[in-house]
C-alpha cells in the first residue's frame, strides 16, 4: 500500500516536478494550487501526509496548516512545510501552528522523501514505505536489504534499485525506456540494452534452488513483476 501525499503548491513547476518525482518514489500523489483547493481535495480524499508551500495565494500554508488542525477528521493529518524562509522564528512560527517538519527551499529529493518517511514512521508506520514485499521477496530501503525466502540476496546499487522500481507497482510493465528513466535518471545518457543486462543480473541473483523467476519479460514492451512466475 503506497501513502497518498496531497502537494499543495501554487507553482506548477514545483508540483509537476514534486509530483514526478514522489510517484518514482512509490508514493500516490494529488495536487492543488491554493489553500481552498486543498481541503476540498481533503474532504474529498483523506490524505495520509499534505506537503504545502509555506507561500499560498488566498490562504497562506500557515492558515491551512491551522484549518486542518483544528478540523476533527483532519486534525491527525502529518502536515511537512516547504519554503525559502530559513529563519528560525518561521520555522518556529510552522512548528507551533502543527507542522511535523519543515524544509527549507532549495532541498534534495532525497532529503525530502528522507524526512516524509520519518514523520509517516511515526504516524503510520505501515505505509512508511521503507520495506517493500512480493511474493516471499522482501526489500528494505533502509537497510538497503533483500531477503527471498531464509536467504539474502546480494544485489549491487543498480539491482537494488531496479527491483525496488519494479516492486513499487507489481503486475505493471515497466518499458525499458521507463526503467532507464527511473533507475538511472532522466540526465545520463545509458544504452537501452543495458536494462537488459542488469535484468539478467537481478535474475541470477533472485533465482537459486529452482526458484520461480518473478521477473515477467513481455516482447517489445518491457519487463514486469508477475505474482503468476514468482515461487
Amino acid at each position: 500500500m503506497s501513502a497518498k501525499v496531497l502537494v499543495v503548491e501554487d507553482e506548477e513547476a514545483i508540483s509537476q516536478l514534486l509530483a514526478y518525482n514522489l510517484g518514482k518514489e512509490g508514493f500516490t500523489v494529488s495536487i492543488s494550487a491554493d489553500g481552498d483547493e486543498a481541503m476540498i481535495a481533503v474532504d474529498e480524499q483523506k490524505p495520509d501526509l499534505v506537503l504545502m508551500d509555506w507561500m499560498l495565494p488566498n490562504v497562506s500554508g500557515i492558515e491551512l496548516c491551522r484549518r486542518l488542525r483544528t478540523g476533527n477528521d483532519t486534525r491527525d493529518i502529518p502536515v511537512i512545510m516547504l519554503t525559502a524562509r530559513g529563519e528560525e522564528d518561521d520555522r518556529v512560527r510552522g512548528l507551533d501552528v502543527g507542522a511535523d517538519d519543515y524544509v527549507t527551499k532549495p532541498f534534495s529529493m532525497s532529503e525530502l522523501v528522507a524526512r516524509m518517511r520519518a514523520v509517516l514512521r511515526r504516524t503510520a508506520p505501515a505505509l512508511a514505505g521503507d520495506v517493500a514485499t512480493f511474493a516471499d521477496i522482501v526489500l528494505d530501503r533502509q537497510l538497503c536489504r533483500v531477503r527471498r525466502g531464509q536467504r539474502d540476496v546480494h544485489l549491487g546499487p543498480t539491482e537494488f534499485r531496479l527491483l525496488d522500481v519494479l516492486m513499487q507497482r507489481p503486475g505493471r510493465v515497466f518499458s525499458r525506456e521507463q526503467l532507464l528513466d527511473r533507475v538511472w535518471g532522466q540526465d545520463v545518457y545509458v544504452e537501452i540494452r543495458t536494462v537488459d543486462v542488469h535484468i539478467g543480473r537481478l535474475r541470477k541473483a533472485l533465482n537459486r534452488r529452482g526458484d520461480r523467476d518473478p521477473i515477467r519479460t513481455v516482447r517489445s514492451s518491457g519487463y514486469a513483476l508477475d505474482e503468476t512466475y514468482a515461487g
